[in-house]
Parts: structure tokens; sequence; C-alpha cells
């Protein structure tokens, strides 16, 4: 059985959330009905250091085309895909130099990012490249052909802080569990 609803929110064990003003399909075991809903997520706030806010301004400002906020000589808001991130300014921040492998890379930890549409995430690509950033991991497809496949990229601000943009061929991927055997991993 299936069930329209109109707009959710939704939390507990059995039940999976989508990406912002996404639909999404929520199964409920103990009933056997999937539910169809559209979902807004609330945005989420990340406090980070830099080493010089004119240096992030640029960096958010111009290169990923973050609206900015409120500000002081201690910190600037950014409007990051609607979520807000705040530059904190701290003069002795060092980057993390830890990292994990994932699909055949050293993915940097910690980071943070925005899952985009796959049309935003090229323009993306496309203006970090032309703004002479370098990439830490260059943009590709990761688990390709698997559950999750996903076009991803990392690179860092002028401070060493790692992100991370991915988008998703298909959103109902975001969270998919099953993982690719070791022997298949690229």
């Amino acid at each position: 059985m299936v069930t329209n609803l109109a707009h959710c929110s939704v939390r507990g064990p059995n039940r999976r959330q989508s990406p912002r003003h996404s639909p999404c399909r929520l199964f409920s075991r103990a009933t056997g009905i999937v539910y169809r809903c559209t979902m807004t997520l609330r945005p989420f706030h990340l406090a980070f250091p830099v080493h010089d806010l004119n240096a992030a301004r640029a960096f958010y400002g111009d290169v990923l085309g973050c609206r900015e906020g409120r500000s002081s000589d201690r910190w600037i808001d950014f409007d990051l895909a609607g979520h807000q991130i705040v530059a904190h300014l701290d003069e002795n921040a060092r980057p993390a130099g830890a990292s994990n492998a994932v699909d055949g890379h050293d993915v940097p930890v910690p980071h943070f990012g925005v899952v985009l549409t796959m049309p935003d995430w090229n323009k993306l690509a496309a203006r970090v490249e032309q703004a002479g950033i370098s990439f830490g991991i260059a943009p590709h497809i990761r688990f390709k052909g698997q559950p999750g496949e996903q076009a991803t990229m990392f690179f860092r601000d002028p401070s060493g802080n790692a992100l991370e943009f991915k988008a998703f061929a298909d959103d109902a991927q975001l969270f998919a569990t099953e993982l690719a055997p070791k022997e298949n991993a690229q």
C-alpha cells in the first residue's frame, strides 16, 4: 500500500530521510505501508577556524559564490547552499592532516561540504578549476555502478580546511546502505 503525504518531518529508526525539499519514501515495518512525502530539513550551522578573514572572504565569497551575512573583525557568516557557515579568526589555526581511504582515495578528515545537484556540481568544479584552486581529490565519480554512486571533489580553503562537494544522479542513493566489496573498490 502507498500513501501520499503533503509534508512530513521524519524521525526514528525505521524511517529514511532524504535531502532537503526532495521527495522521499518511508517504509513502516510495523504496518507494511510505504509513505511518499516531501520533507524540509532545517539548515545546519558550522563554525570553523581560519587564519585570515580577507582570504576566507575572497575564497568563500568569490570562488564558491557564498553570500556574506553578518561579520565582525573576528568572524564572517556565509550562506553555503542555504546553510550557515561561520569563519572564525584563529591566527594559530592549523589544518588537520589525517585521512581515511575511501574508494581508492585518501579522504581528508575532518572535512565539510554540501550535496549539490549534478548541474551545480559541474559548475562549481569549473569555477574552482578556473580560480586555480588545487584539488586534493579531483572531480570524479566514486562507487561507479554501485549503490551510492556519486560525483565528488575535494579541495582546501586558504586556511587548509578540507571541503567536499558531491552530487548524485539519484538522490535516493544518498544514504545507500550497501558497501562495495573491497576487491571492487577503485
